[in-house]
């Protein structure tokens, strides 16, 4: 079963069926899912946050840039990795503008302490070398979006791991549902520190395709270059 569903559980069919299909990308399934649209709004908090920005952008973790009508994909691949996971990838690329481009890299793992479906937790890797690792509660609104709310978050490089305390990091929180109007999906996401406010987000549109790549076959381009055991 697909990473989402297998942590919803019973409450994947709560979902609208639309996102049940976008979120039903797995090995299992045999499909993966892309989707392509534009981010009608990308922004950034106070100008004292974009050192912390452009630090996370190196490794492909945070957007550093304030637009409008910004194109961007986002590709979910699903195989399993090097640990024998069920792995699907959050590759974000926005394009925006002339010659720029910023990429937002994740890897989501299941979260639950015991295996067992409808725990409602994922655990997302962050960066191209999974160096953070952030705590996910997802569930389903009344609407049948998916909503997503971080919460505890781990630093690991070689030997080194450690605990962010949340004064010092921020909470991201998603919602994605679909237009059954225009037929396309949205997506709307903000990162806020409880002390500091508004620390950066995204709200767009999109549509999907349904590519049967999984596996081995995924594209290497959108994996990490450095995987983690660690949770």
């Amino acid at each position: 079963m697909s990473v989402v569903l297998h942590a919803l559980g019973d409450d994947a069919a709560l979902l609208h069926p639309q996102l049940r299909r976008r979120f039903g990308a797995g090995t299992a399934s045999g499909y993966s899912c892309v989707g392509r649209g534009v981010m009608e709004e990308v922004w950034h908090g106070p100008a004292w946050t974009l050192p912390f920005l452009h630090v996370g952008a190196w490794r492909n973790i945070l957007v550093p840039d304030a637009a409008t009508d910004v194109p961007f994909t986002v590709e979910n691949y699903a195989y399993t990795d090097s640990f024998g996971r069920e792995t699907l990838t959050v590759v974000r690329t926005f394009e925006v503008g002339a010659g720029r481009r910023r990429r937002f890299d994740a890897t989501l793992v299941d979260g639950s302490p015991d295996g067992r479906p409808g725990s409602g937790r994922v655990l997302d890797y962050l960066g191209t070398h999974q160096h953070l690792a952030v705590d996910l509660r997802l569930r389903v609104d009344e609407h049948g979006a998916l909503r997503l709310t971080s919460h505890g978050q781990r630093f690991y490089e070689g030997p080194v791991g450690f605990r962010f305390p949340m004064l010092a990091s921020g909470t991201a929180e998603l919602r994605e549902a679909y237009d059954d109007e225009h037929q396309r999906f949205t997506i709307d996401v903000r990162v806020t520190n409880r002390r500091f406010g508004p620390l950066v987000g995204y709200r767009g549109w999109f549509t999907c395709s349904y590519p049967d790549v999984v596996g081995e076959a995924v594209p290497a381009s959108v994996k990490p270059l450095r995987e983690e055991r660690r949770r």
